[in-house]
């Protein structure tokens, strides 16, 4: 798999830094993960924890096997199996650069263990959203963001070949090209899972 480029690199790891402000987390899922761009960079922060990876693609496998993740899982968070069996698991779960709804925000408060974190990337603004599900928002940014696979995400989830590094290598060429215009901004939303599992105000 072909490196991903500097400006994806620095997205990442600031994406990766708002949580250097908690504890070192146990257990992090990063939720389509694809190649585990997201973990590797992370990494560099948190060289103690370990890094899962959730993925309708086979790349997740590969990335377990090249050790990019400490395990791959195939599939989807709202699957009610990957969930039960993910369940109280994390200190931390990523959804990076989504759309997510409603069930993607209760799947991933469900694999969250009590008093962890929710880290969210998106367009539009989560924070009603998970007020609702009884989340305390804990930090809200409007920032430069990693840009999604955008050619990657439309090949099949078992494409693993030259297609596939084709494929990657052009998603990061229009990363180059989109970083700075409104296509690379989005919240970045931290938000608390609540023991009481009721929402309050952040401080």
């Amino acid at each position: 798999m072909p490196a991903p480029t500097a400006p994806s690199v620095r997205r990442l790891r600031s994406t990766a830094r708002a949580i250097l402000r908690f504890p070192e987390p146990e257990s992090w899922l990063d939720v389509e993960t694809g190649d585990a761009d997201f973990p590797e960079a992370a990494r560099r922060f948190f060289p103690y924890t370990a890094f899962d990876g959730l993925d309708l693609s086979h790349r997740v496998l590969h990335a377990q096997a090249v050790e990019r993740l400490e395990e791959g899982h195939l599939g989807r968070l709202t699957d009610p199996q990957i969930t039960a069996r993910l369940r109280a698991r994390y200190d931390v779960v990523s959804l990076l650069n989504q759309r997510p709804r409603t069930k993607d925000f209760q799947a991933a408060l469900a694999v969250l263990r009590p008093g962890g974190h929710l880290l969210v990337e998106c367009q539009d603004d989560p924070r009603a959203e998970l007020e609702s599900q009884g989340c305390t928002i804990v930090t809200t940014a409007r920032r430069s963001a990693h840009i999604p696979g955008r050619v990657t995400t439309r090949l099949s989830p078992r494409a693993i070949g030259p297609l596939a590094f084709a494929a990657r290598a052009l998603d990061h060429t229009l990363a180059l090209l989109l970083a700075g215009t409104r296509f690379a901004k989005a919240y970045r939303v931290i938000a608390r899972k609540d023991r009481e599992g009721t929402a309050t105000s952040a401080p």
